[in-house]
Formats: C-alpha cells, structure tokens, sequence
C-alpha cells in the first residue's frame, strides 16, 4: 500500500503551508495559561481506512470458487477484492494501467493480474493488505490473455503477435519454452492469425493445449511433442472457447453471434453451428448475422442437461435494446436483461477441478455499474440480494455528511423504517460469495453517512465498524409534481436537469429532525415516525427574497426586505402560499417578467407518507420580477428553538417551523449595524443581463453547447495538454468559484462526461460574484448576543463568503401552547469579527475549553398520543446562564477559507489567530472531538490535510495528503468525529480516512481477512474401468517440459522481472505486517519444536538401544564368568 509522507509539526510550530503561528492579542490574558490542552502532535497520524461502493470502470474479475472470494479490476489499475457482507479490500497498481485479466491461484491466497501495459503481477492475499510479490514487464509483445491450470505453477501469457510464452509464478521467471505463432498454424495459411484470444489445456489431458486465434482458427497443441495435433478453421473471427468437462468437446463463440460445437477429433467441420437469437430462414439459407457473442461458457451437470450460459449476440434488429445475459438449458432459452452494459461474467460451480461434472450453481455478472448474481438452481433464475454497498451510485452523489458517535437507538430505528423498503423476489439461498473473515477491530461506535442524490433522494448508511450498509432511502420528488412535458418544465426550472438535486442538509442526530436544500431553490423540513400517515395538503411557504440594488437601480422598491419582524399572518402565513391567481403578478406568458413563481410544484393530492422521515414544511424560494431565485449556500436547523435558517447570495431567511411563518427575510448588508464599521454598500448586478441557461462565468473559457445547466452531477476535470497546466487551470477555477464553494455543490464546471454543472441562478460575471456577498455558515448557540453582555441568550451566529461573522439575537417565547401561538423575536446585533477568505465553520467553548453544543430536543414521535410527547419533550438544559462581570466564559471558535481566529464572549476580544494558508485556499472546515479533546481539522485546496489545536490554534499535523484533481473530492470531503473523514474519491465509491494515531495503530486487527484456511476438495474418483483402461485423465510433468534444465533460459530482453514490495519469498511465508510476522514465529517454532521433538525421541531411541546393549552384555559377561576356555 502507498506509503503518505506524513510529516508531523512540532507543537507551537508553524506548519510550512502557514503564514503565521498562532497568535495571542497583545493585552489580553494567556487562555492557554488556564485551558491545559491535552492534545499533541502524537495523537494525529493520516492514512486511508477502507473504500466502499462499486468498483469505478470495472475491466475484469476473477473468483476463488474454494476460498469464495471474487476480485473485480478497473479501468484505472484498481483492485477489489469481495467476500461474505463486510469483507472487502482495495488495492491499486500504482501504473495506474487498466487491469484486462485476473487469475486466482485457488486455494493459495494468491493473485494474478495482466495489465494493459503488458505487466503481470503476482498479489499475497495472505495479509490483510494484499501486496505484490513479484512483477513482470514484457517489453516487445502485448499481453492478450493469460489461463493458470489449477495446482499448476505455469502460467501461459498468449500475446499480440499470436505467440505463447510460459510464466513460472513462484520464482516470476519465463520458461523457454515458447509457442511461436508460426509454428501453430498450417504452413500454407498466407496470413496473420491475429492476437492469442483464448488459452486452455483439455481438462482430461494436461499435455493438450486449445490455442483460439482471433481470425477464426483453433489449434489443438501437443506440449509434449512441441507440434500441433488438430487445427479447427470457421470464417468467422473468435470471440471465446469452452470445453465441455469429459474434454471431447468445446464450444466457441463468433462475432456473427454463432456458437461452433467441435468434436475434437473431427477438425474438418464443426459439429452444430447455431445463432441462439438469429431469425431461422424457412428456405435452409444461413440465418441473418447477429452481434457478436462476447463470451461463452459451457457447465455440465450430472442429473440434467448442460448449461450453457453467453453474452452478447442478439440480432441487430433490437436497436436500443439492452444488454443481455442468455441462459441456455435442455431446449429453455433465458434472455436476461440487464439494466447496464456487461463487463464480463463468471459461472459459479461447485467443483474446482475442470474434468468433473461442473454442477453450476450461480452466475455473476460485471455491469459497468452494478454487480448481479444469478440463481440458476431457482425456476426463473432470480437474482440474489447483494450484501455489499455498491449502490451509492444509483443516482450521482451530490452532498455528504458523516456522524461519528452519534445516539445509539438511532441506527436501530432507520433499520426499522428502511428494512420496510426491500425489494421482494429475491433467491432465497445465502449469497455465494461468502469467503474471509471479519476484523476484530475494538471501536464500537455507531456511525452514520448521509448521502444526498442527483434525483432528490437521501440515504442513511450505517459506517459503523469500517463497514457499510444502506439503512433507510427518503425520496424528497415525492412532495413535489412531476413535470408532464418538456415545455412545462423548461417554463420556471433554473436547472435544465434534475431539478430535484439535494445541494445541502442539516441533521440533528438527538432529535431527528433533518432539513434539506435543493437546487431548485427549496427548502423541506422532515421529522421522524415510526407510523404512516396520509398528509392531505402539505404545508407551504412561499419566500420572496430578492437581490439588494443601489440607489436608482432599483427596479421595485416594494420587496419583502425588511429588518423588522413581520407581523404574524401577513404575507408569511402557509394559507397564503398558493400559486397568485393573478396573469399580472404570477404569470408565466411571455407578456410580463415572471413574478412570485416558485421553481417546482408542490403536489396538491394528498401525501402518503410512511414510517421514517415525513414532511413537516416546504420552503420554496421565488421568481422576484423575471429573476430566478439564487440557489441556497448555506442551511441550519435548530430542534430546541423550532427554527430554520438558510442564506444565498440575497441575504438570509428565519423560519419558524412550529408556527409555519416566515420570522427574518433580510438582505445581507442589513445585517450590518448602522454604525458597523464593517457596513458595505451593497453594489448594483449589471443590468443587461445575459440569456439565462447558456451562459458561462467568464473566466471559465467554457463555451462548448455541452456547458449548459445540468445538476450538480459527479465528474472529473477536463482533459489539458499536459499535467501542469491541467492542475494549474484546475486550481484557477476552483479559487475562483470559491467564494460560495464550500457549502455549495451546484455551481460547478461542466466536463464532457458525467459532469455536475452551474445552474442558470449562477450566471452571473466574476464582477458580479466578487460584488455580492452569500451567507456561507450559520451556527445556533446560546451565548452573548452583544457585546459585554452578561446574560446569555438563545443566538444565531452568521459567516458570510467575504469574511464578516454577525450575532442575531433570538427571544423566543416559553415553552407549550405559548410557544405555538406567540411570535419568536429576532434582532441582528452586528458584526463580531472579521476573517480573511469566506467563513466555513463555527463553534463556542466554554471557559475550560469543553465545545459547547447547539441544545436540542429530544426525539419524540410526532404522530404518538399527547402522554407520550410530554414525556419526550423535554428541553436540554442550557449552558450556564450568565456570566460575571468584566470575565469571558465561553470562546468563539471561527475557521475561514484562509484563517482561523478564537474569540473571547462576552467581550469579542480576540485571543488567537492562525493563517492557516496563503497560498492556497480551506475547501472544508470542521469542529471535532478527538482523543477527548476538541481540534480545528482542515482540508486545503492544494491537498494538505491540517489539524489546530483549540483553544491556541497550535499546528499538530499537516500531511500533503491529496492534490485536489477533481471538484468531486473538494465538493465531498467531510471531518467527524474521534478522527474519522470521508470524500467520495469516484462517482461510485467512498474513500474512508483516519487522522487518529490511535485509529491507524488498531487499523490491522480492524480490517477484514481475505485467506482463510480451507482444506482442497478431493480430485474426482476416475473410477475401477477409466483407471484399468486409461480414460481418466491425464496428467502432465510440467516441471520437464517447461523448467530451464529442459527449455533453457529465454531471453533477456522479452520481459523484465521487478521484485514486488511483499517480498521475496514463497507465497506461504511471504505475509508481511505484524501479523505475518506473528505468523511466520509461530510456524518456525512449531518446526523448531518439531524438530526437537524428533531429536529427543531419536535420542530416547539410541538411550534405550545402548541400555539393551548394556544389559545383553552383562548377560553374556554373567554367562561365561567362570568358565574355562576350553569350555566355551
């Protein structure tokens, strides 16, 4: 495994990508003087976990069927490795070469892969994680395909130029033996056979090896008598060869779409040719060609009839039809659609031996984004239900969350919910793939990963234990209508497709209520039941929020701006809501602009909503006069206070979620006090405004058709003509988008394949976006809404993207019926600080530096009977309530896009400051707990991963760990808990990270066991007749015809041996790691101990002999003591 260069800072040192070391304020008292902080530099150490989810580009795969492990290759070098539900393993091919073919050595703990760059390489499964123990890189002939005999250590490499070489896999050496092209086809044939596509030995003769040519022509080889035995000729080009087990027979399959059936002694003619989906002319002419078949496989069994089981091959007529797996049995024909391209497939069976009845079970089939495996033991051949989280993908990833530690009863009950949302129809026999162990890992917290989707889905996913498994799937499109045709959809949608996208959520884990924003400028709040109901009218409100224009530039001075507290039931009331039936204000013709028109439809049939997540409130943003809404940047839910707050480039917006009323809608340059010092002017946005939709932000260069709206979809960047300028354009653009980046997913670039892209609400010039400040943080707290204020109070702090962190003050009624009827105030209390760069995070602790949580409260299931809420309700207590005169009790904790600041409450002074870059710009910030203390944890543009302590922002670690190269990894990447982090580092996996020593220290006994050991089946009986005549099968010494004292050396210049970093010993002691070495002890002593054994029983045995000698000769001596010698 790649190695991270971690270099750890010395603590008070400044890490190399800061400016500055933390500061104290010259004047103030020394906090750290009084806070002991606990955590040091020892505690931090980076490296990766475990990754989940579909295997990205999948190109091969390959399964143990002893061990019941199944390897999956990409595209991109990687290697996955699956077991039973839990096991799973990454490796990677640091060439980064595709993977075309893996080869397991069954039942040895051992792998082999064939890459794209002509190298094979030899993987120790052995350890927990796998390492290459040898490489070979051809230099003059590309590798097409590759078959190891089972028990056999020969590996024959076929290549390009229809040569076949001899691979020794334990020493990684090429035999000199070698099949030349020439010498395998008939003298007279005038042409190239084409690239070696198939290789395989008869499974009743070892000595016998079938040789597939791309051009149609099969050889029979004699390995023994170095000739070739029988040569099969078709016109048409070989796409795959299978043997029938008794080895008379095989079968191969044709670009035509023909399977050929030859008898192995009948080369002249083939035995039956049929198309399986040809249309069969009544004339006797050949049927129409069909597409090829790409592979075939032929299985026996010793009740029934053979399995035949293809991919590929259906007639040309089924345009747009999809890909298709064919089973064919006795005179049944199968056709099995798939929902996505087949990569490749493998028929499971219940013996590893090719010469005996092969009884398939299963097959497993490799889509390009999905993994299905077939029952073939069940009438219907249904699939089986997959363990494995390979669905993060179903609709492209467009937020994440990660809760470490979270509240132990919640993952039990979103198991409750979701386990009512299976699918039904599946196989009801144990998934095959059950091989390995789990890890003995000691961490037993509960974790939990939110997903947010393209299509406006959510799901919870329990991460405990470095595994993962999907736990419940909330549809947030449910609420909303669907657009019948193109023409009304395209009427008020400011994103071309999927408008439903989920751009950002909050959660609160304790009380369980979830709010999420999407890209259509929407808000929903969701609580949690465990009972369904049916929601008649689903509750709505309607917010205007509009741009802020300078004087004269404004179009209608009459907006909803206002910083006073609007009175209740005015235009905030949810009754008040509906669509304006007036053409004049809400319309949608082409007479006017269009005006109070939110961008989706809120269904008007009534909801039916079951256990788990239920609509509370819809809050749609909208049309303000021919101007589409600005997509949401930031979003918080507080469940103690019943408030909703989210911001975008207009301002901001409280909501009342009990009381369903519009509290705050407020432009951001109102949040400034009069007499702010920090108070800008609010600057006009051009007045020409560009045709919305097939704009591009100018500094992009993006002017391609492909650059139009689309939904913040996963990609990657686009293609440059070299690396340098690739990163440096990349990096460009995204410094540029970063003033709403980090809590934004929608205003992203474009890229020609699976691209997530910016919305019509975002195209706007750079002037323009330099010019208008996004709220880009919130954070519910109770602290000192003013400052030197003695008395603490419920309070929202606001971060925007230009630096400036604001106090609202929030008065909110007593608790009960008052609370449902009386308004909740709100004040703006000005600014508290400035930062450089847009604010990311925020957090309060309290005088001994412990953090300080938003209060919340208690889940209670909203649909239960009146007792039961009461008993629920309860409010957590708050922190302590005042605070003496003339002494801070709590810090302010505030992390930007370039630095960090701790301020002092109630006197807002500032205590620590940290530049924590200055060349390069923080994509995401996080508050977290480690080791039983509190740090900052960061992830930079320019890839470094960094720590500070609290509450003196000391650097403890900074670890280049990742250059960013995608917009999908800085869009992604969050921080939790107990040194947990997340990214999704492709479009369908999830890369899981430790920044804990701790964690990384126990991360071998963590992770899951691939090699368990299991006996061998027993070779099949050849029977009383088959042994006495001869018609078993027969074996071959290999070791004679293909080892150097016979074949000779081959040449050097072929291929180039590279010793892997696993070592350079046998496969069986090779384990590396702690645990190989315990491993390899272990064996050594049992030998040692062997060996004394048998050096005391010979030594017991010589001792009992010379005691018998002993004794016979004081016998003797006894015997003829006294006698004469002429007695004896």
């Amino acid at each position: 495994m790649k190695k991270f260069n971690i270099r750890k800072v010395l603590d008070g040192l400044t890490a190399a990508s800061s400016s500055s070391s933390a500061t104290a304020q010259p004047g103030t008292p020394r906090e750290n003087d009084v806070i002991q902080e606990t955590l040091q530099s020892e505690h931090f150490q980076l490296c990766k976990t475990v990754r989940h989810g579909f295997p990205y580009q999948p190109s091969s795969m390959a399964f143990d069927p002893v061990q019941k492990i199944l390897a999956v290759g990409t595209q991109t070098g990687a290697l996955r490795l699956f077991g039973r539900a839990g096991v799973e393993c990454y490796c990677q091919h640091e060439s980064g070469a595709a993977v075309i073919q893996l080869q397991f050595l069954i039942n040895e703990g051992a792998l082999v892969s064939a890459l794209a760059d002509d190298s094979i390489h030899l993987w120790n499964l052995r350890q927990k994680i796998p390492a290459i123990l040898h490489s070979l890189k051809f230099n003059r002939e590309r590798i097409t395909y590759c078959h190891l005999p089972f028990q056999s250590k020969w590996l024959y490499i076929g290549t390009e130029r229809g040569n076949i070489h001899i691979v020794n896999v334990e020493s990684f050496t090429l035999s000199g033996y070698v099949i030349m092209w020439n010498k395998a086809i008939e003298l007279s044939t005038k042409t190239h056979p084409g690239p070696v596509v198939h290789i395989s030995d008869n499974p009743m003769d070892e000595g016998k090896l079938l040789i597939g040519f791309e051009c149609g022509v099969v050889v029979l080889w004699d390995l023994k008598c170095k000739k070739a035995d029988y040569r099969y000729n078709y016109d048409e080009a070989i796409h795959s060869v299978a043997w029938h087990h008794e080895g008379k027979q095989f079968v191969c399959s044709h670009s035509d779409g023909t399977l050929t059936t030859w008898n192995i002694r009948a080369p002249a003619k083939a035995a039956q040719i049929i198309t399986p989906h040809g249309k069969q002319p009544k004339d006797g002419k050949k049927p129409e060609p069909c597409k090829p078949i790409l592979k075939v496989e032929y299985k026996t069994t010793r009740a029934g009839d053979p399995f035949m089981v293809l991919s590929g091959g259906l007639s040309y007529d089924t345009v747009g039809r999809r890909a298709c797996l064919t089973v064919m049995h006795g005179k049944s024909t199968a056709v099995l659609e798939m929902d996505y391209p087949i990569v490749d497939f493998l028929t499971l069976c219940e013996t590893p031996y090719p010469n005996d009845f092969q009884e398939p079970y299963a097959v497993v089939v490799l889509l390009e984004k999905d993994l299905v495996v077939i029952d073939l033991g069940q009438i219907g051949y249904p699939i089986f239900e997959n363990p494995y989280p390979l669905t993060i993908h179903e609709s492209p990833v467009t937020c994440c969350e990660y809760f470490v530690d979270c509240p132990a009863e919640l993952i039990p009950a979103l198991y409750s919910v979701g386990s009512r949302q299976k699918r039904q129809g599946y196989s009801k026999k144990e998934w095959p793939i059950s091989g390995g162990n789990w890890g003995q890992g000691t961490q037993s917290y509960p974790e939990i990963i939110i997903t947010g989707h393209a299509d406006g889905s959510i799901k919870f996913w329990d991460a405990s234990a470095l595994m993962l498994q999907v736990l419940y799937k909330l549809k947030t499109a449910k609420v909303f209508e669907r657009a019948r045709s193109k023409d009304e959809k395209a009427n008020t949608d400011i994103v071309e497709e999927d408008p439903f996208a989920i751009q950002t959520l909050s959660w609160c884990p304790e009380s369980r209520m979830l709010c999420v924003a999407g890209v259509s400028a929407h808000v929903i709040i969701y609580r949690f039941s465990k009972q369904e109901i049916t929601t008649e009218v689903v509750q709505l409100l309607e917010v205007r929020m509009q741009s802020e224009f300078g004087e004269g530039d404004s179009p209608d001075p009459g907006g909803d701006q206002t910083p006073t507290l609007p009175t209740p039931g005015a235009s905030s009331s949810p009754q008040e809501s509906e669509l304006p039936s007036q053409p004049s204000t809400g319309s949608n013709s082409s007479d006017g602009p269009r005006d109070n028109i939110p961008c989706l439809q809120v269904r008007s049939s009534p909801l039916k909503q079951s256990p788990g997540y239920q609509v509370e409130l819809v809050i749609q943003l909208v049309w303000v006069s021919g101007e589409p809404p600005q997509q949401i940047t930031s979003l918080a839910i507080n469940s103690s206070y019943g408030l909703v707050v989210f911001g975008n480039s207009n301002g901001l917006a409280v909501v009342d979620y009990l009381q369903k009323t519009l509290l705050l809608n407020m432009g951001t340059s109102e949040l400034y006090s009069p007499s702010d010092p920090y108070q800008r002017q609010p600057r006009s946005p051009r007045k020409a405004r560009q045709p919305s939709g097939a704009t591009c932000d100018s500094n992009d260069g993006c002017n391609t058709s492909e650059d139009r709206c689309k939904s913040p979809t996963s990609g990657s960047t686009s293609p440059c003509n070299s690396d340098d300028e690739r990163k440096q354009k990349f990096i460009e653009k995204v410094k540029f988008k970063s003033r709403r980046f980090s809590k934004t997913v929608a205003n992203d670039f474009d890229t020609k394949d699976n691209s997530f892209t910016r919305s019509r609400s975002s195209s706007v010039t750079s002037i323009d976006r330099e010019s208008r400040e996004a709220i880009s943080s919130f954070h519910f707290c109770e602290s000192f809404p003013k400052k030197n204020d003695n008395l603490m109070s419920p309070c929202l702090l606001v971060g925007t993207t230009q630096g400036t962190v604001m106090m609202v003050a929030l008065s909110l009624p007593p608790g009960g019926d008052q609370r449902l009827q009386q308004p909740v105030g709100i004040s703006s209390c000005g600014t508290m600080v400035e930062l450089k760069g847009g604010i990311l995070t925020m957090a309060l602790l309290d005088a001994a530096g412990a953090l300080l949580p938003p209060s919340y409260e208690p889940w209670y299931d909203p649909n239960a009977s009146d007792e039961e809420k009461e008993k629920s309700r309860r409010r957590r207590p708050a922190s302590p309530p005042s605070s003496q005169e003339g002494q801070d009790s709590q810090f302010a904790v505030l992390c930007s896009e370039k630095q960090a600041k701790v301020v002092a409450m109630p006197s807002q002074t500032r205590i620590y400051k940290h530049n924590i870059t200055e060349t390069s710009f923080v994509l995401r910030a996080d508050v977290v707990q480690i080791a039983g203390a509190n740090c900052i944890a960061c992830f930079c543009a320019n890839g470094h991963i960094m720590t500070l302590s609290l509450p003196s922002l000391r650097p403890l670690l900074d670890v280049n760990y990742l250059p960013l190269t995608d917009m999908r990894i800085a869009r992604t990447f969050c921080f939790s808990n107990l040194g947990q982090a997340l990214y999704l580092t492709s479009p369908t996996e999830i890369q899981r990270i430790t920044y804990s020593q701790e964690t990384c220290d126990n991360r071998q006994e963590m992770l899951s066991e691939l090699f368990t050991p299991v006996e061998t089946p027993e070779a099949p009986n050849r029977g009383f007749f088959k042994g006495l005549f001869g018609g078993g099968a027969q074996s071959l010494d290999r070791e004679d015809l293909f080892g150097e004292t016979v074949a000779g050396k081959a040449s050097r210049s072929l291929a180039q041996h590279i010793p892997g970093p696993g070592g350079m010993e046998g496969m069986k002691g090779a384990a590396s790691g702690v645990v190989g070495d315990l491993a390899r002890a272990r064996i050594a002593l049992d030998e040692r101990g062997q060996k004394l054994g048998e050096l005391e029983d010979r030594t017991a045995a010589m001792m009992a002999s010379a005691e018998s000698f002993s004794k016979h000769a004081h016998d003797m001596m006894l015997k003829y003591k006294d006698k004469k010698w002429y007695q004896l």
